[in-house]
């Protein structure tokens, strides 16, 4: 489908973190179990519905995690794994790291929700390290999640704050995973990647041949179908 054959267009400006929440937060599909990573994808269980019955897994060792805590609901001890206060479901359960981890490696998980420096065209994933003095030395649980997840899903900006654009045709970053990401969220459009390469679900403020002067990479229009992608509900 050429860039000229279909609208999809679906905001008059870029969507500010909560806003991309919320959309994330509609995409899964109920009775989800879900990773949220820390950053950005930490928002999505502020807007997840009882509904949806979606179990979030948190790293440091807990299944039924509900929404941030705010207010007398803070607990010093019920953080998740990016340290933020957070609440617990009815049902909620908790369990050593090293069980935790099993969980992840083994598959259990439907969906994580990664921030990320970069993504390529193919889905490969770099969230861990830039070289940058001072950084995290190491990728902690991101690998076990990128690879042992069914669905890897990226919530980042587009561009960074020098104006290069994250989607890459190939990443230059230390690789977290290879061909994990099948869909990535931005403020400016949400994009669907895999082996055929790149398209483009919707955007937000611009169109779709403005988006293309920003990634490096070809971009095509996703089919109708496409709107749902793996994981959607």
């Amino acid at each position: 489908m050429s860039l000229t054959e279909t609208s999809i267009k679906t905001s008059e400006t870029p969507l500010g973190r909560d806003d991309l929440a919320k959309l994330v937060a509609r995409d899964i599909a109920p009775g989800s179990f879900v990773n949220l990573g820390i950053g950005q994808p930490t928002l999505v269980s502020n807007y997840l519905t009882e509904e949806q019955n979606i179990t979030l897994h948190t790293e440091n060792g807990m299944l039924g995690m509900g929404p941030e805590a705010k207010g007398e609901e803070i607990d010093g001890d019920l953080i998740n794994a990016g340290k933020i206060p957070v609440t617990e479901l009815p049902g909620a359960s908790y369990f050593h790291h090293a069980d935790s981890f099993a969980i992840m490696r083994g598959g259990h998980l439907d969906i994580c929700v990664l921030g990320a420096f970069q993504v390529s065209a193919t889905g490969d994933l770099a969230n861990w390290h830039t070289g940058a003095p001072g950084a995290i030395p190491a990728v902690g649980g991101a690998m076990d999640l990128a690879t042992g997840a069914k669905d890897v899903f990226v919530m980042m900006t587009l561009l960074t704050r020098e104006g290069a654009s994250k989607i890459v045709d190939a990443c230059t970053y230390p690789v977290t995973g290879v061909g994990c990401v099948t869909r990535v969220y931005t403020d400016k459009g949400v994009f669907l990647t895999g082996p055929d390469g790149v398209s483009v679900r919707e955007t937000f403020g611009c169109t779709l041949e403005e988006l293309q002067e920003l990634v490096p990479v070809p971009l095509t229009a996703a089919p109708a179908d496409g709107r749902q992608g793996p994981g959607a509900s």
